[in-house]
């Protein structure tokens, strides 16, 4: 497994990706010497803006579902969350990106039960010829700068420290790694072999939208997303309800025990690293995995205050379709798109995006062995 450790190119093609499942305040304030540990924390709850009850529209369902897709009636719902301290050693205000908590209408639409799965995804590249982000070789273009035995193919995969380290240089668990993509998710020696029902990963933001195209159908939007985790329910913080693990049992494949060690997953949830679809029960809706497993790409631009300018307008946001542009002050002129659900590494000592409204971000030609996405089809 070649791993590309120049910073350059690490920092051009990973470094959004990276910021998809942590938030940039957790790398701004410091963290002293806290460990996974010794860090741990409850979820605060903010009282500056509330959940009002969730409107689901009556219409019915307006034709058979289409394979693999249940219908969502759509309504009015409260969009967002209210967390205000999302673990990690009590930093404040990391899913201020997620507030204030707002109202928003989407119209019914059909969305996929599960994420796109390698064998969906083997199918369309069969089809179309299609070679993904990953496999296309960096050119001098893009990086001037890079010598000419550094451009290779790849992509960027979690890689466990030996020991606990410092939560807050996330480069010790993450490497650039030549050879990887959807097919070698975790490394050119990796397989997708006799995993065809699991969630295809390494996909970048074009590659989802490409395969959404061929199957007639498109990405969701951030919104059509929310209502679609929530079920119907009113500000859960799950999209099971309030508790992480009623009656003891975990209902997301999520991290348990130190992260990011080694073996440091204990697999209570049933899976070290990532899961076959559908492994849970589903949602309300009959959707599963909408938390944890794989972070999803939806169609929204991202930007940090997008939540804000929409409460501001004192209106119901009627099926918005995000921000004109993407806006990440962490990272100006980085064009990003949001991601939703968390992952396989999502944990309570680093980063509890699998709470239902909270937001993830990427560089939208970013790619990772924890990122994938599902699709949705207008009426």
């Amino acid at each position: 497994m070649k791993k590309i450790n120049k910073y350059w190119l690490f920092g051009i093609i990973a470094t959004g990706i990276l910021f998809i499942s942590f938030g940039y305040t957790k790398f701004i304030k410091p963290l002293g010497e806290k460990t996974t540990q010794d860090c741990n924390e409850v979820q605060m709850v903010s009282s500056e803006s509330k959940f009002e009850p969730t409107i689901v529209n009556k219409k019915s369902a307006p034709s058979k579902a289409p394979e693999g897709m249940v219908w969502i009636p759509g309504g009015e719902f409260s969009m967002g969350s209210n967390v205000a301290d999302e673990s990690l050693c009590s930093i404040k205000g990391v899913t201020k990106d997620a507030a204030p908590i707002h109202r928003v209408y989407v119209d019914g639409y059909w969305m996929d039960q599960t994420e796109v799965t390698n064998e969906q995804f083997e199918k369309f590249v069969k089809a179309t010829g299609y070679v993904t982000v990953a496999e296309q070789k960096p050119t001098k273009e893009e990086f001037p700068t890079a010598n000419e035995e550094d451009l290779v193919t790849g992509s960027v995969v979690f890689t466990p420290t030996p020991t606990s380290v410092n939560l807050n240089n996330f480069l010790q668990w993450w490497s650039y790694v030549g050879g990887t993509d959807w097919k070698h998710p975790e490394g050119p020696e990796s397989t997708i072999k006799g995993k065809e029902k699991y969630p295809v990963v390494q996909i970048a933001y074009e590659d989802a939208a490409a395969y959404a195209k061929w199957a007639g159908k498109r990405l969701p939007s951030e919104a059509e997303w929310e209502f679609a985790a929530r079920g119907g329910k009113t500000g859960e913080l799950y999209a099971w309800g309030n508790t992480l693990k009623p009656k003891g049992k975990f209902q997301a494949n999520i991290y348990q025990g130190h992260f990011p060690i080694k073996d440091g997953d204990t697999g209570e949830d049933g899976f070290k690293g990532i899961a076959p679809t559908a492994q849970f029960a589903p949602n309300h809706y009959g959707l599963y995995d909408m938390a944890g497993n794989v972070w999803e790409w939806v169609n929204d631009w991202y930007s940090v205050d997008y939540y804000k300018s929409l409460a501001e307008n004192g209106n119901v946001a009627k099926n918005p379709q995000g921000p004109d542009a993407s806006n990440d002050p962490s990272e100006p002129g980085q064009l990003k798109k949001v991601h939703r659900g968390g992952s396989f590494l999502c944990t309570d000592q680093y980063c509890t995006r699998y709470m239902v409204g909270t937001r993830g971000k990427g560089e939208v030609r970013s790619a990772a062995n924890h990122l994938g996405f599902r699709c949705v089809k207008s009426i």
